[in-house]
């Protein structure tokens, strides 16, 4: 058991803002995965994106990773589960690790999501006859 006393200590030993291996944030699958053991083998990840459009309960599961130039390029494996079923049976490439922003855990729409709503199908414009030219 540690006192405050102890864990105020350690915070007054750790620089006030973190190196970027031990951030948190969202970034590049490689950037994700290059901050944990193994290169992030076993991790959960998903892509930013999928919350923000309402996509819940999906990631991909890393099996196997590639890293490379300090964990900011390579290539990474895994089983995709999409709303909570396993896609995948055997191991994948997981695509768009440089294009999209990535976060490690499982994909969850913010709390004020409202969902898509369906648009308002417009009314039909009626048109009137007219009667015919005369020349």
């Amino acid at each position: 058991m540690t006192t405050p006393a102890v864990t105020q200590a350690l915070q007054k030993l750790l620089p006030s803002k973190l190196p970027p291996s031990l951030t948190s944030r969202p970034g590049s699958l490689y950037t994700v995965l290059s901050r944990y053991s193994k290169d992030g083998v076993g991790q959960r990840v998903h892509q930013v994106r999928w919350g923000s459009k309402g996509i819940e309960k999906c990631y991909w599961e890393v099996t196997r990773t590639k890293l490379k130039l300090g964990g900011t390029h390579g290539r990474a494996w895994g089983r995709l589960v999409w709303r909570g079923k396993q896609i995948s049976e055997k191991e994948e490439e997981i695509r768009g690790g440089l294009k999209y922003t990535w976060a490690t855990g499982v994909s969850q729409a913010p709390p004020n999501f409202a969902g898509l709503s369906p648009k308002a199908s417009p009314q039909p414009t009626k048109y009137k006859k007219q009667p015919p030219k005369s020349s």
